[in-house]
């Protein structure tokens, strides 16, 4: 099993639209690629220094190949749709791999 983290500070002015696009649109269509089984949306409890509120979404998936294949057939589509909230948010992603859960 892996996880495919992405970690987002969006600025507070578009907090609640960019949340509605989140759940309603963006998670939706990341599970529609058939490569992620779930998704777990959190508030990252920290205040940072730049301001911002920060977010932590992780998709599973069951291969590192399936992650892969998200990459090289829908992630430049999927990216490119949170280009309306351009200059109002930075994004990390991370790539876990699930050694054991109890």
């Amino acid at each position: 099993m892996y996880i495919y983290n992405v970690t987002i500070n969006i600025d507070e002015s578009i907090q609640q639209q960019w949340l509605d696009w989140m759940c309603g649109e963006h998670i939706p269509d990341m599970l529609a690629t058939g490569k992620f089984s779930s998704a777990l949306m959190s508030r990252v409890m920290v205040e940072e220094e730049m301001g911002g509120i920060t977010y932590s979404i992780q998709y599973r998936t069951q291969s590192y190949d399936m992650l892969q294949a998200y990459y090289k057939e829908d992630a430049q589509r999927l990216r490119s749709q949170s280009d309306r909230f351009k200059g109002k948010f930075v994004a990390f992603r991370t790539e876990l791999e699930v050694i054991d859960e109890q």
